[in-house]
């Protein structure tokens, strides 16, 4: 069975693309593995968060992504969609490159947010990383005009 990679941030964007994963699963008979990445909160000085807030930070992301996850999966199943989701803790391009090549991946789908040319040269772009090594196709989802 094909699998069809699709990683989700619960941003305006998610809801695009997890349309064009069940369009593209339903033409090829495919799986949907929903994946949101969470990174660990960015300490910007040495009077950063303690440990413990860090901890409990993460823990709190961890808690929300499984509810929304659980939500969105759910909602495909509901319709006839092969799904499942999962969250892992890292940095986002990485860890999306590394569930592609552990789920053997068809396809990667994932939204371009369509940020400045600005923005993109200071803080990089996961999409454009996921290109350059991803191990499969990948379908990049523009933003809606909405």
């Amino acid at each position: 069975m094909k699998t069809i990679l699709t990683p989700v941030d619960f941003s305006t964007a998610t809801a695009g693309v997890i349309a064009a994963s069940v369009e593209l699963a339903s033409a090829l008979d495919a799986e949907i593995v929903l994946l949101h990445v969470v990174q660990p909160p960015m300490v910007t000085s040495d009077y950063g968060l303690a440990l413990e807030n860090v901890q409990e930070i993460i823990a709190v992301s961890e808690k929300a992504a499984d509810r929304q996850l659980g939500h969105l999966t759910t909602q495909l199943q509901e319709t006839g969609v092969k799904a499942r989701a999962l969250h892992v803790n890292g940095t986002a391009v990485p860890s999306i490159l590394e569930q592609a090549e552990a789920a053997a991946a068809s396809y990667i789908v994932l939204g371009s947010h369509g940020h400045t040319a600005f923005y993109e040269l200071l803080v990089g772009s996961t999409t454009h990383g996921v290109l350059k090594k991803a191990p499969c196709p990948v379908i990049v989802v523009p933003p809606s005009k909405k």
